[in-house]
């Protein structure tokens, strides 16, 4: 997920995980830790003669592992955030490092315990490592059953305690880490709605939060308390919850079941076209979010996937050739989440999901943002003159302040009008509006003749769109029905 600069009125802590393809950076370290492979074993006790060449080997190689992987972790921040393959053998290499590090600590803990002094908030950050990997690869190939195994490791770290040391280190950025690890298994739950588990994690969140400002002197607290403030009113908001007969509390999901695709309606015809690709777009003000996640971007998202299903095994590298044995795993429409994207960053985007639109496939546009309205009246009624939605515009804004004031009959630099699409409709194209001034896309035009469609309405969440999968394709049918300007799609 792409994230535009802060508005003034909302700020975003930079301290809740962010939604995109990349990794934070951390900060430059100066020396590898192999250059003190020896020196972790000196410190254990005894000369380093008297260490066995053995031992001192598994230190070495441990050192080794640990060194390549954070590299190749930290690595992952420079991979382009679009396009769906330039990225895939470097996760790959990624991967099998993160593989064969967490093996290696496992075969060898006794001596990395009594040589190297690992310590359980180590393995931690490992697995904490791994569990960000999968739900980064999820992030690019919207294949929701690496949710799962995303779940598994962060589940892992916290019934086996790995982090419960760390309050007694007088080192707050370990703490930070661990604050991190919590924001980062709520979103992850979130997305899986495990609301039971979100509960308990916020909590325990909070908790950890207390003991953290009470022990040190630190300037993040009102930015810890906003992760707390922003996830309390994200859950407020949203699952949709429905009782049974027995008055226990169901969590409903937007994702389309195995067994609850509904029938084909008459007249509908399978394999027209496939949904390979989708823009969900989030840049409405004052809105219930969680980190780059808004309540609408996350129904729709949901939308547009299938339930998740157990990978076979753990640590199974993805992107990797899968043998036969393994379940067959049916692929989501790919997805970029753009959280308050600027002008620039949206057509890069759109650009790059139009190049790579295979054949027979729509794009879906889903825009939902504030409406930008024109400022004056206009001789002609052209795709520009109607105004359209804003893209974030944070970038020309210093103290408040807009660095050019533009004469108010120029119009907005920072709207995206209705001919800015038209390029795109060379292509199968679905384009839903979600926005205050959603009407000014009522004529878009279709230039090129190819399938389109388009949904309006100022209240439009994704409720009311119906996305159907059959025999492995997507349809698309609409509540109340939308205005189609070709009714080619299905």
């Amino acid at each position: 997920m792409v994230r535009g600069a802060r508005q003034p009125q909302q700020p975003r802590s930079r301290l809740a995980p962010r939604l995109t393809g990349t990794v934070e950076k951390p900060p430059r370290k100066r020396k590898s830790r192999t250059e003190f492979a020896l020196k972790e074993i000196m410190s254990s006790g005894g000369a380093e003669d008297d260490i066995p060449q053995g031992e001192r080997k598994t230190v070495t190689d441990f050192c080794y592992l640990l060194d390549k992987s954070k590299q190749l972790f930290n690595g992952l921040r420079d991979l382009p955030q679009y396009g769906q393959k330039q990225w895939q053998s470097y996760f790959g290499r990624t991967f099998d490092v993160y593989t064969k590090l967490w093996k290696f600590q496992q075969q060898h803990r006794q001596v990395l315990d009594n040589r190297y002094g690992l310590k359980r908030w180590q393995i931690g950050e490992i697995a904490s490592k791994i569990g960000q990997l999968y739900y980064h690869y999820y992030l690019r190939t919207s294949e929701t059953s690496y949710l799962n195994e995303a779940f598994s490791f962060y589940s892992a770290i916290r019934q086996r305690s790995y982090y419960s040391q760390v309050n007694k280190e007088d080192r707050p950025e370990l703490v930070v880490k661990k604050l991190r690890y919590y924001a980062r298994f709520i979103v992850v739950c979130l997305l899986l709605n495990k609301m039971d588990v979100v509960k308990d994690l916020v909590k325990e969140l909070s908790d950890e939060i207390e003991d953290y400002t009470h022990r040190f002197n630190t300037e993040d607290q009102v930015e810890w308390n906003l992760v707390l403030q922003e996830v309390a009113a994200f859950i407020e908001a949203d699952p949709v919850m429905v009782l049974n007969d027995d008055n226990t509390i169901v969590i409903t999901s937007n994702r389309l079941a195995e067994t609850g695709a509904p029938l084909l309606e008459q007249g509908m015809i399978v394999g027209q076209l496939s949904l390979a690709d989708a823009l969900i777009i989030g840049n409405c003000n004052n809105q219930v979010k969680f980190s780059e996640l808004t309540v609408d971007m996350f129904r729709m998202l949901q939308a547009l996937e299938r339930e998740p299903m157990n990978l076979a095994s753990q640590m199974n590298k993805p992107g990797m050739q899968e043998s036969a044995d393994k379940p067959t795993r049916r692929e989501n429409p790919h997805k970029y989440l753009l959280y308050k994207p600027t002008f620039s960053q949206l057509y890069t985007f759109l650009a790059a999901s139009f190049k790579e639109l295979p054949a027979n496939s729509v794009l879906l546009i889903y825009l939902s943002a504030t409406g930008v309205f024109p400022t004056g009246r206009s001789d002609s009624e052209g795709p520009y003159d109607f105004g359209g939605v804003l893209t974030n515009s944070n970038r020309d804004i210093i103290n408040g302040d807009a660095i050019h004031k533009r004469n108010q009959s120029h119009k907005e630099m920072h709207c995206l009008h209705p001919g800015d699409l038209y390029p795109f409709t060379r292509k199968p194209l679905f384009i839903i509006v979600d926005s205050s001034n959603s009407v000014a896309y009522k004529n878009f035009t279709n230039l090129f003749g190819q399938p389109l469609v388009c949904l309006l309405s100022p209240t439009a969440y994704p409720k009311a769109l119906q996305v159907r999968c059959l025999y492995g394709r997507w349809h698309f049918t609409a509540t109340p029905q939308p205005e189609v300007l070709s009714a080619d799609i299905v």
